[in-house]
């Protein structure tokens, strides 16, 4: 029996994460009144999520849709919803666009061997978290997402491998240790 958590413009939709840089968990968190489902998802899934988003408005807008931007005051910056609990783990991601209702469809799946269509086959698959979004709100999550990816840490300007708090030993020096 497959379990569906379906929100159709939620009031939040964001990214966040739980430790330190190069320890950090990273999730989906999308909530509606008392009601907050999480769903723990890879770093470069919250990119590629991100990403994909900021493709299909780019386009939305070349098709001549008025796709709003975000002011950065307006922008969530809080953190997760405690406790951070997570249903399930992301797997495989879809993403949508409705003209009629100008809504954006994004469907989150955990995994399995194979994942039927959620309408043809609604009783049978992985878990699935089903989030329909308006254009403002998915401008907002692309904002908030590249912020709490990019505060990871710094990268080191000559091999472009994340650089730890204590240094690293980087392959384009030889093994010397760099620091930040």
């Amino acid at each position: 029996m497959r379990i569906l958590y379906e929100f159709s413009q939620p009031e939040r939709f964001v990214v966040g994460t739980v430790g330190l840089p190069g320890e950090r968990a990273f999730y989906l968190q999308v909530s509606n009144q008392k009601r907050v489902v999480t769903v723990a998802i890879e770093k470069g899934q919250a990119s590629v999520l991100a990403n994909g988003l900021e493709k299909l408005l780019e386009d939305l807008h070349r098709m001549g849709q008025d796709v709003p931007m975000v002011e950065p005051g307006d922008l969530d910056l809080e953190p997760l919803e405690l406790p951070v609990d997570p249903e399930f783990v992301a797997y495989s991601m879809g993403l949508a666009w409705n003209a009629e209702a100008e809504l954006l469809t994004l469907e989150i799946h955990a995994e399995s061997d194979e994942i039927p269509d959620v309408e043809e086959n609604p009783d049978s698959g992985p878990e699935c978290l089903r989030v329909r979004i308006n254009l403002l709100q998915a401008r907002s999550f692309i904002s908030r997402t590249q912020k709490v990816v990019a505060a990871g840490r710094p990268l080191c300007t000559f091999c472009q491998y994340p650089i730890d708090p204590q240094g690293h030993v980087c392959p384009r020096s030889n093994g010397f240790r760099r620091g930040i």
